[in-house]
């Protein structure tokens, strides 16, 4: 059988650059800092999903970066995980190469069904061809968007899979666009603005740690830049169910101050007042889910990135304060 089109089967596509996937708009890169283009680029919650009728496997044809000797690319897994609703199937492990084909065994089973890709390679869908029966796209999912730092990217989770908005787009049974941008996520109103233009069921932030560090907030600047960036999304997003995630503990920064004399603790009491205030003044959406507690010192690989053990966690309380405030939309049956 001849390969068929990608694009119908990819899920958690944010904006298209030509036949890639990326997670920033290419009309508007320049209004972003390096560190978000550089992460942008990177398909973080990508995904191929589809129904099978009679199929043995799934052919899927791709091109990825291929590093150099010493890369630290090298240490990743270039691993194509299979997975049917919340069931992990397993892995398929080839090479990074300039074209190469994976061949994902299908159990004798409709699906629907998911393949996470090996996200740091970079991978780019050429095509996707049956083995013996056919497949289709699955139907289409409510689209969740969500921004925040390398914790939401998914860092230190052993597999894309398994990091936070991951686990809870499962849970929800929700199609997670991940926005994640390590190294950034302070609050920058250009990505605001193009949250703002992309359409969305429900919308979770969850930035701040790094506004402890590199470059430095005080209480005060976290406090209004929240404001400005919740006001800049709903200028898109007026009525859309909208979740504040503040920061998770990161023991190293609670009662240090950074180099405007902000400890976390205050930089994180800051972005939920701001929040509160918003909802005082009205907007019924607005949820604030606090991170503090989610964790425990004992959840972090580094003092800041959760293990799985964590991000399961995190993915919980924010399915649970999603669906205890009835954001998710009632169509909607949880995968699994």
């Amino acid at each position: 059988m001849s390969w068929l089109d990608p694009a119908p089967f990819l899920r958690g596509v944010g904006w298209m650059d030509g036949d890639r996937v990326v997670r920033a708009d290419p009309s508007d890169m320049s209004q972003l800092s390096w560190d978000i283009t550089k992460r942008a680029v990177l398909p973080i919650g990508v995904r191929l999903e589809f129904v099978s009728d009679g199929a043995d496997a799934a052919d899927i044809r791709y091109r990825a970066t291929v590093p150099e000797p010493g890369d630290p690319l090298t240490e990743l897994a270039h691993a194509f995980a299979l997975w049917e609703g919340d069931r992990f199937l397993g892995e398929t492990f080839t090479e990074p190469a300039r074209e190469q084909v994976a061949r994902i065994e299908l159990p004798p089973s409709c699906g629907p069904f998911t393949v996470h890709l090996p996200e740091g390679h970079a991978p780019e869908i050429l095509g996707v061809r049956p083995v013996g029966g056919s497949l289709a796209p699955a139907p289409a999912r409510p689209r969740w968007v969500v921004h925040g730092d390398s914790i939401t990217e998914g860092w230190s989770s052993t597999r894309p899979a398994r990091s936070w908005p991951a686990v809870a787009g499962r849970a929800l049974g929700l199609d997670t666009v991940n926005l994640g941008y390590a190294g950034a996520a302070r609050g920058e109103l250009a990505t605001a603005s193009h949250i703002a233009a992309l359409p969305a069921h429900l919308i979770t932030l969850a930035f701040g740690t790094n506004c402890w560090f590199g470059v430095p907030y005080s209480a005060p600047l976290l406090y209004e830049t929240t404001r400005a960036f919740l006001a800049v999304v709903r200028e898109g997003h007026p009525t859309t169910p909208l979740l504040v995630l503040s920061p998770v503990l990161r023991p190293d920064a609670e009662h240090t101050g950074n180099a405007l004399g902000a400890t976390l603790t205050e930089l994180r009491a800051a972005m939920e007042e701001a929040v509160r205030d918003v909802v005082a003044a009205g907007d019924e959406r607005l949820l604030l889910l606090p991170g503090r507690g989610l964790l425990r010192a004992e959840h972090l690989v580094d003092g800041v990135h959760p293990d799985d053990s964590g991000h399961v966690l995190i993915a919980e309380a924010v399915a649970t304060a999603l669906r205890e405030a009835e954001c998710v939309p009632p169509f909607v049956v949880a995968a699994g």
